[in-house]
């Protein structure tokens, strides 16, 4: 019945002349865009953390080891195995999205278009070891487990030399120049949790992939220590952080958390290099906001009596289990998991959870902090999504209306090539044809001149503008972003070449009249010298 009524809303806004609201979901631009990225959930509930942290560790196992700071001892109920499978579907649902619309025939308003809309648990094992203090080196084992395919210790250290000699000496492969990122945990009491692969629990689970670690603990500091990563990061790191409270959105409060742009139309050949067009964009953006800061993905009520938790959706929305399994264990799971599927029990505080999707992309100069968190009352919704619209299959034979409409969509067009320059910094000189197209059916006396085709871009928004109708300078040409010959959208600048060829010409022409006239020369001085030489005679 839902479905129904969907379907309803959507033909019945679809008499909309240019876009209506029915966009269905295209494509998105997930986690797996970043090279080195890394994912983690975030719960929070009052003083209550769960951390959930996804492996992108590339290499052997054998070498793997995770050292995470962490503001008490951990206890060995406090830790979990999740599965992968919970990240997938939060990543997937709340990626950046590309969504299109249909316009519909200006010339029959009553054509209808029908739309398509592209519709694992912990396993604790182990045993607690002694406490014990590694003489001479300051450092104490405060807690030891076996979980799942992990053999995890929790240290206390009083030297942040004595720290990284013990765990090289001990089979922990840490980064050189870690030291210096340990210092700052040690002088404010902070604790480690250190984990490291069971080679031979890993084989007996049948496990070829690590799987996510969770952890619960309870500490006033709402934060997530990312110093020590920069440790061994190789340039800038992308962190995706998907964030879960009671009250509204999960914000930093030591960097600025800043709303990416969103809700802007883009043309339609970025359908088929949407991953290429956000990495773009973020960089762009990131870089002209002074790189300290953290972009807003999304934020929705995804409490699991919202029915609505996106506009149009990715993927199916997360379902109670799904933020049970995370560490919301104060929702209450109406499909009958109940808190056994995955969450801590107890909690309270009904049903209400709200999602907050961060991307952060850091590195030692611009983050010199870990970051800092705070829950907000805002709950207002928001995604990054972006818009493709198609226009209209038509004879456009409909004299006046026609011709309103074809204005519209070069207008329309236009707006969407400045948006691309702007958003990303392509260079859209090589899309004339992507307007041009629609020009020539316009009647003569209403046609664009050619050099009023293309959008004049602010492409930095520094007051510089760029006018791509400009004929290019006479110098080396740079490959395409996009191959002319498969890409109908894209026509060639042929005016330099020609330009050119005719400058050569008329070089050539030239040369040709100077020796000409050095041999007419020639040809006088010695027949005159022969006439002379024979009147003396």
């Amino acid at each position: 019945m839902k479905n129904l009524l969907l379907l309803f809303l959507c033909l019945f806004l679809s008499t909309v002349r240019i876009s209506a609201f029915c966009g269905i979901y295209v494509a998105k631009a997930d986690s797996k865009l970043f090279n080195e990225s890394s994912q983690v959930i975030l719960v929070r509930d009052g003083n209550k953390t769960t951390l959930t942290m996804s492996n992108d560790f590339k290499g052997s196992v054998a070498d793997f080891a995770m050292v995470v700071p962490v503001p008490v001892v951990i206890k060995r109920d406090d830790i979990k195995i999740a599965d992968q499978s919970l990240f997938d579907a939060l990543d997937g649902y709340s990626s950046p999205r590309l969504v299109e619309y249909y316009d519909q025939d200006p010339c029959n308003r009553y054509e209808e278009r029908t739309m398509q809309m592209r519709s694992r648990g912990a396993a604790p094992m182990a045993s607690g070891k002694s406490v014990e203090m590694q003489k001479g080196r300051g450092v104490t084992i405060e807690a030891s487990y076996t979980v799942g395919e992990y053999d995890i210790l929790v240290l206390s250290a009083t030297d942040s030399k004595g720290l990284e000699t013990w765990l090289i000496e001990n089979g922990y492969k840490i980064p050189a120049g870690a030291r210096e990122v340990l210092r700052p945990y040690i002088m404010s009491n902070t604790k480690f949790f250190v984990a490291k692969v069971n080679l031979e629990e890993q084989q007996n689970l049948g496990f070829n992939k690590l799987r996510p670690l969770q952890i619960h603990f309870e500490s006033p500091k709402f934060m997530l220590p990312i110093r020590l990563g920069m440790a061994n990061a190789n340039g800038n790191q992308d962190l995706i952080i998907y964030g879960l409270s009671k009250k509204g959105r999960i914000e930093c409060t030591n960097y600025a958390t800043i709303n990416m742009t969103s809700n802007r139309k883009i043309p339609e050949f970025v359908k088929d290099d949407f991953g290429h067009f956000y990495k773009d964009l973020f960089a762009k953006i990131w870089k002209n906001k002074g790189q300290k800061v953290a972009f807003l993905e999304y934020a929705w009520d995804v409490s699991p009596q919202n029915g609505m938790k996106c506009d149009p959706c990715v993927n199916p929305g997360p379902q109670a289990y799904h933020l049970i399994q995370a560490g919301a264990d104060w929702i209450t799971d109406n499909g009958g998991g109940g808190g056994g599927r995955g969450g801590w029990n107890g909690g309270g505080g009904g049903g209400q959870a709200y999602f907050t999707r961060l991307h952060v992309r850091y590195n030692r100069t611009a983050f010199a902090q870990d970051l800092m968190f705070q829950e907000t009352p805002n709950r207002e919704n928001y995604q990054a999504r972006y818009i493709l619209t198609h226009p209209a299959q038509s004879q456009f034979d409909c004299g006046a209306q026609a011709t309103t409409y074809l204005k519209e969509v070069i207008a329309r067009r236009q707006t969407e090539l400045a948006n691309l320059a702007q958003l990303t910094g392509w260079d859209i000189s090589q899309y004339r044809n992507y307007i041009e197209q629609y020009n020539n059916l316009l009647p003569e006396k209403d046609k664009l001149k050619r050099n009023e085709l293309l959008p004049i871009v602010d492409i930095d928004d520094d007051g510089n503008t760029n006018n791509p109708n400009n004929e290019p300078k006479s110098e080396p040409q740079s490959e395409p972003l996009i191959d002319t010959k498969s890409n109908p959208e894209v026509i060639p600048n042929t005016d330099t070449n020609t330009n050119t060829n005719w400058t050569y010409l008329v070089m050539a022409l030239s040369a040709v009249v100077v020796a000409l006239s050095v041999v007419i020369v020639q040809l006088l001085k010695r027949g005159k010298s022969a006439f002379t030489s024979s009147e003396n005679k």
